[in-house]
């Protein structure tokens, strides 16, 4: 007999041995599939109970999966179906499984094939399985990094999505709260709860200019507010990201810094509020916050809590002819002059009527700011010792403010 004879027969001896093998183990999967269950539900805390991955869920996927390794055991140059490993992996993912525990349980069910086939070689002590079993070992673990990978890349997908579809579903509820549309006959109330958003705390709306067209500018800030204990929903637009952000009194300076460090273009902050359905105004005042903000200027802008300015920012019309009225005369100064009798208004009436604390804002000595108010007086013709004239001045001052045209 020559070398190749020899050869040829010990490489048919091989694959019928090879084929006897993988008939063996297909014989055996009913047994092994119960017991891969049942080791999977001792040692694996998502399938103790049938809660998220009902047991008979977890039978049928481990009975695909082995099946899908010992068939190719049968005929290593077959092009394997991944259809089974892909179902499971979406379906694991609806199911909001956790990705390592499913891979653990495929793993173990490789693992426990693996020793099956051992202890079958093992206890023919015939040469030719031995050989079979090293054969069929790396198609084994092949088939099984294959399986694993189309497992793993359609659980992601599917949860990508997920995630995706969520997220346009937020969107959705968040514009309902600042359209104050009715959604699926539900209120304000109904589409806060669906947000998750915390019903015993108050509220405010972040607007902010887009960093492009659709692109957001204040990257990452509802991860950022998570972060420190803030639960927020936002909405996306062509020209503007805003959103809704819960808060309790001591978290307001966090907030700020959060937007403030997250901010990449005008950022307008509404005053808080404590009802779900004031959010259109909210975000109104919002909105008027980042107007009183220089084009181009990153800063977030906190509105006033004054419900005088509220007022003025819901009309616009009367504030400019309020403006005009009484301020006339100051609004014809030089841009500089009109700023600093403005800027001193705003500051002595911030600090309780004192010069002397208005002038440490203001940087200069208080008889400044005595002078200034004194000019006020006789450019308006109104006193700031009287409430009504003090009212007016700051209210108009206020339409100023939010006045584009009035700042010009």
């Amino acid at each position: 007999m020559t070398d190749r004879t020899a050869g040829d027969g010990r490489g048919r001896a091989r694959n019928a041995a090879l084929t006897d093998l993988a008939a063996w183990a297909e014989r055996k999967l009913p047994t092994l599939i119960e017991e891969v269950c049942a080791v999977a539900r001792d040692r694996i805390d998502l399938y103790q109970t049938d809660d998220i991955v009902p047991h008979d869920d977890l039978h049928r996927s481990v009975a695909l999966n082995l099946q899908f390794i010992v068939s190719g055991l049968a005929d290593p140059d077959h092009t394997p179906d991944l259809a089974a490993p892909s179902e499971t992996g979406r379906r694991r993912a609806h199911q909001r499984a956790p990705l390592p525990e499913v891979l653990r349980c495929y793993r173990l069910g490789c693992a426990m094939l693996w020793d099956m086939l051992l202890d079958h070689a093992r206890s023919s002590a015939r040469p030719a399985v031995l050989d079979a079993l090293i054969d069929a070992s790396s198609t084994l673990w092949r088939l099984s990094d294959e399986h694993a990978l189309a497992l793993t890349e359609a659980y992601r997908a599917a949860t990508a999505e997920i995630l995706a579809s969520q997220q346009r579903r937020r969107s959705a509820l968040v514009g309902a709260l600042f359209t104050g549309q009715v959604v699926l006959d539900s209120g304000a109330w109904e589409v806060g709860k669906l947000l998750g958003l915390p019903l015993d705390t108050k509220l405010m709306v972040v607007a902010a200019e887009t960093a492009g067209l659709a692109e957001e500018s204040l990257v990452g800030v509802e991860r950022h507010l998570a972060e420190i204990g803030v639960v927020s929903a936002w909405q996306l637009t062509p020209t503007l990201q805003a959103g809704v952000i819960t808060l309790r009194e001591e978290q307001l300076d966090a907030i700020l810094a959060v937007l403030r460090e997250s901010a990449g273009a005008r950022t307008g902050v509404s005053p808080s509020y404590s009802s779900l359905a004031e959010t259109p105004r909210a975000l109104h005042l919002a909105r008027c916050a980042l107007a009183e903000l220089p084009p181009g200027k990153t800063e977030v802008h906190l509105f006033s809590a004054s419900p005088l300015a509220a007022l003025i920012a819901y009309d616009p019309d009367e504030g400019r002819r309020l403006a005009k009225e009484v301020l006339g005369a100051v609004l014809e100064l030089p841009r500089e002059d009109r700023d600093a009798l403005l800027h001193t208004l705003h500051a002595f009436v911030d600090h309780a009527g004192s010069a002397d604390r208005a002038a440490r804002v203001l940087h200069c000595h208080p008889n400044t700011v005595r002078y200034r108010l004194g000019r006020l007086r006789e450019l308006t013709g109104r006193s700031l010792s009287d409430p009504r004239s003090l009212a007016e001045l700051v209210t108009a001052a206020d339409a100023v403010r939010l006045s584009p045209d009035n700042r010009s």
